[in-house]
């Protein structure tokens, strides 16, 4: 029985990795991918979905992100390099250390942005968007304002 309990902690311990490795050389469409809450180091409201990768281990990784009309993420940088693709939607970005909407630079379907590390931004969403973020993990994020931090405030 203790074998058995220990293997069946080992699996619900590493389902993530093993899903997310399953997917190498496998196309995907998107009808297909597995969406799920956003880690709570974001703001609450967005959904995520790992295509590649494992975003808490070290290595490189791809997700997607999806946020409704006005999700923010509030100024932030990050330890490693971060590439955003929009998919669909409108996705506004801007460098600086307050979210300011005046300021951030809107693209739209097939916009990109290459985000140095420890550089930073912000970014809201002025309709549904789904965005694909390609970096290397673990994935950290680091607020500008820890007050905007919404893994503290839980």
């Amino acid at each position: 029985m203790r074998p058995l309990m220990l293997a069946t902690a080992l699996l619900i311990a590493t389902t993530g990795t093993l899903l997310a490795q399953d997917k190498a050389g496998q196309a995907m469409r998107a009808n297909q991918l597995q969406w799920m809450a956003a880690p709570s180091a974001l703001p609450k409201g967005a959904q995520m979905s790992v295509l590649s990768g494992d975003p808490g281990k070290a290595g490189p990784f791809t997700i997607r992100l999806k946020g409704a009309a006005g999700y923010k993420i509030p100024s932030h940088s990050h330890p490693t390099a971060e590439r955003v693709t929009v998919i669909a939607g409108n996705f506004h970005v801007g460098m600086g250390d307050k979210l300011d909407e005046a300021q951030a630079k809107k693209l739209g379907r097939g916009g990109f942005v290459d985000l140095p590390p420890n550089m930073n931004h912000y970014a809201f969403m002025s309709t549904e968007t789904v965005v694909q973020i390609d970096s290397e993990g673990p994935f950290a994020i680091k607020y500008a304002n820890p007050a905007d931090d919404p893994s503290k405030s839980q």
